[in-house]
């Protein structure tokens, strides 16, 4: 059976991929993340191609390695995750009543004939909120839930309710477009689910 690393943390990411049917390991890079471009989408490729270099180890031919990085951008800033509370109410306060875009970076390393091939790619979804009151965005805040959320929030979490529509890839929002990294995986002969 092929060998899987997905060399991310997130949990997010691990029950989408387990939903997917994908059975891997985890397996974290803890190098610096060096950010060279302010382009949302070069950036996400970066850093996701960056996350799968840094779980390289020795491994077998056919060995897999998945690295993913998500960031949410309005009217074309960055917005990383929340620094405190304020920040958190500050970032979901101009987000509310627009449309923002959520860019995901995927690199998929595979091991053949001893040497390491690459895909890198990344996905855009746009995704539009209700308009929200600051009561509401205070109350959500306080759950806690967007501190460690690209946005301020999660949107399987308790602020998807306020989403009014979405364009492209749902789990790409939620941290990795599985339909996309199935398609990119089956143009390199890659299986991900074992047979």
């Amino acid at each position: 059976m092929r060998r899987i690393i997905l060399a991310s943390a997130s949990p997010r990411r691990r029950e989408l991929l387990e939903q997917a049917g994908v059975v891997f390991e985890v397996r974290p890079g803890n190098g610096d993340e060096v950010i060279k471009s302010r382009d949302p989408e070069t950036v996400v490729k970066e850093l996701s191609r960056q996350k799968a270099i840094q779980a390289v180890c020795p491994a077998d031919e056919g060995t897999v390695i998945l690295g993913a990085d998500t960031i949410v951008a309005f009217a074309g800033k960055i917005l990383g995750k929340p620094g405190d509370r304020e920040d958190a109410e500050k970032t979901l306060k101009m987000l509310q009543g627009n449309t923002h875009q959520v860019f995901t970076g995927v690199t998929i390393l595979e091991k053949r004939g001893g040497e390491w091939k690459e895909t890198t790619f990344a996905e855009r979804t746009d995704v539009t909120f209700y308009p929200v009151s600051d009561e509401e965005i205070r109350s959500y805040v306080k759950t806690g839930e967007p501190m460690d959320k690209a946005g301020s929030y999660g949107i399987q979490g308790k602020f998807g309710i306020y989403v009014k529509a979405i364009r492209g890839e749902y789990s790409n929002v939620v941290g990795l477009p599985v339909g996309r990294l199935f398609y990119e995986a089956k143009k390199m002969g890659i299986e991900l689910r074992k047979r």
